[in-house]
C-alpha cells in the first residue's frame, strides 16, 4: 500500500466513506498493478470539479430509474458485481449495500478506511486532509458530544449551547443528518450553529452508525422505526428529552429537522411526537409511512409514495394528534428524492384543512430562483409553507461548502427553518 501515491489514496479513501466501494476497489487495482488510473470517477462535492462545474451532489448515489448504485465499469473480474449489470452493483441506496467481490486483503483495507481506522503510516496524512478543520467556537460558546441510552439502543449525539445562553429557557432544535454525513459535516453544511448564537438556541445533532445502518442513513422506510416509542423514533426523542432535562430548554419551543433520509425521519417524528415538537422542517425528504420496505422506498424515491400513512397512525395518541406547523424544501431537479414526496409531506401535515393559500416567487441574486407556498390560518399565519427551488438538486439549500452535500446558491433553508419555526410553539397551537 505504500506504493500508492497519497493522492490517489485520498481518492480511494474519498470513494469509500461515500460507499462507492466498486469505484475504490478499482481503482486500488489498477494501482497495486502499477497502471495510470483513469479518470471516470465524478467529481466529488468536496472535488474543485463539482459544484463549480455545476454538479448536483447527491447523498445517495442511485439511478432514480433502476434504484441501482451506478460506478465505472470494473477494471478486472476480481471487481466484478456478484450480480446486475456490468459496471454497477446491487445495493438498495438505503444503506444496505452489498460489498462486490475483491480480495481479501483489499476487502480488509477498504472497511478500514470505511470504519476511519487507517494504517499507521497512512493514518495521519488521510486524516488530516480529508478532514475538515472545525470554526472557532464563540467565547462562552459549546460543542460537546454527548450519548443516550436505552432499551431501544444508543446513540451519541453533538450538542451547541450557543454563547448568548444565559439560563432561561430557549428553544431547542433537533437535527437530523442525511446518508454518510455525520453531526459535524451536518452541522457545518447547515451553518444552524451560527444561526443559534443569533436567536439563542440550543441545537442538538443526533448521529446514526454504521451499526444501525451501512451509510449512516436513518431507517425511515422500516416499519420498526416509524412508531412512537419504538425503534429510532424513542432515541431521537430520548436525546430530546434528555437535553431538555440537563438543560433550560423551553417545551413549548421544541423542533425537529432534516435532510434527506433525516428529512424522511423529522416527518416521522413529527407524526409520532405532535405533544413534543412544535414544527417540523422537511428538506429533500418523504412523508411519515412513505415505504415500508426496501422496494417501496425505492417506488417512493423515483415517483413518490402511492399512499402516504395518514397523521395519527404513527403511534400518537388520541390526546395528542394536533397538526404539527411543517415547512418544506425540495429541488425541483432532485434525482434522488422526486420532489412529489415535499408535496405528500405538506398534504399529509395539513390533513385539517380550512388554510389560505398564498404563492410567492422569488430568486436569490446569482442563485436560484423559487416559488414559495403559504397555507395560512384565519389569523393570518403560516401554518404550512413550502420552497420549490428551481434547477436544483439533492443538497441543502443555501448551505455551506464547509460541510458535505449543499447548495449555496439559496435560498437559505437554514434561517428560513428557523424563522418558520420561532414563529409557533405548543401553546399557540390548537390540540
Amino acid at each position: 500500500m505504500n506504493a500508492i501515491p497519497p493522492n490517489h489514496m485520498l481518492e480511494a479513501t474519498r470513494l469509500t466513506r461515500e460507499g462507492k466501494l466498486t469505484e475504490a476497489s478499482a481503482l486500488l487495482q489498477r494501482l497495486l498493478r502499477g497502471e495510470a488510473p483513469t479518470d471516470t470517477a465524478p467529481a466529488g462535492p468536496h472535488d474543485p470539479a463539482g459544484p463549480a462545474a455545476g454538479r448536483l451532489p447527491r447523498i445517495i448515489d442511485i439511478d432514480p430509474e433502476t434504484g441501482e448504485a451506478s460506478g465505472p465499469a470494473p477494471a478486472s473480474a476480481a471487481a466484478e458485481p456478484r450480480t446486475g449489470a456490468a459496471g454497477r452493483w446491487p445495493a438498495d441506496g438505503l444503506g444496505k449495500t452489498a460489498m462486490p467481490q475483491m480480495p481479501e486483503a483489499l476487502r480488509g483495507f477498504l472497511g478500514q478506511i470505511s470504519q476511519g481506522s487507517l494504517p499507521q503510516d497512512l493514518g495521519g496524512l488521510m486524516q488530516g486532509s480529508v478532514a475538515r478543520a472545525a470554526d472557532p467556537l464563540p467565547d462562552g460558546a459549546q460543542f460537546v458530544a454527548r450519548s443516550f441510552s436505552s432499551d431501544a439502543g444508543s446513540r451519541g449525539y453533538k450538542l451547541y449551547i450557543p454563547a448568548t445562553c444565559r439560563g432561561e429557557a430557549v428553544p431547542l432544535v433537533v437535527m437530523l443528518h442525511g446518508c454518510t454525513q455525520s453531526p459535524d459535516d451536518f452541522a457545518a453544511g447547515t451553518r444552524m450553529n451560527l444561526l443559534a448564537e443569533e436567536h439563542g438556541c440550543i441545537i442538538v445533532y443526533p448521529g446514526q452508525t454504521q451499526a444501525a445502518n451501512a451509510q449512516k442513513c436513518w431507517n425511515w422506510f422500516s416499519p420498526e422505526d416509524q412508531q412512537r416509542d419504538r425503534g429510532e423514533p424513542a432515541l431521537i426523542a430520548g436525546i430530546t428529552r434528555q437535553v431538555m432535562r440537563d438543560h433550560a430548554v423551553d417545551p413549548k419551543r421544541i423542533y425537529v429537522a432534516g435532510l434527506s433520509a433525516g428529512g424522511a425521519a423529522a416527518a416521522i417524528m413529527a407524526q409520532a411526537y405532535p405533544d413534543l415538537y412544535a414544527a417540523v422542517g422537511v428538506h429533500s425528504g418523504l412523508a411519515c409511512g412513505a415505504a415500508r420496505d426496501v422496494p417501496s422506498a425505492f417506488a417512493a424515491m423515483r415517483q413518490g409514495a402511492a399512499a402516504p400513512q395518514r397523521p395519527g397512525r404513527a403511534g400518537a395518541t388520541e390526546g395528542n394528534r394536533r397538526v404539527v406547523p411543517t415547512i418544506v424544501f425540495h429541488a425541483d431537479k432532485d434525482g434522488t428524492v422526486h420532489p412529489r414526496n415535499g408535496d405528500q409531506v405538506i398534504a399529509q401535515s395539513g390533513a385539517a384543512g380550512g388554510l389560505r393559500t398564498e404563492v410567492q416567487r422569488g430568486q436569490v441574486p446569482g442563485g436560484h430562483a423559487y416559488s414559495r407556498t403559504i397555507h395560512a390560518d384565519a389569523g393570518g399565519r403560516a401554518v404550512l409553507e413550502q420552497w420549490l427551488i428551481h434547477g436544483g438538486g439533492h443538497a441543502w439549500s443555501g448551505g455551506s461548502a464547509a460541510g458535505s452535500y449543499t447548495d449555496p446558491r439559496g435560498p437559505d433553508a437554514s434561517r428560513e427553518m428557523l424563522r418558520f419555526f420561532l414563529e409557533h410553539s405548543q401553546s399557540t397551537e390548537s390540540a
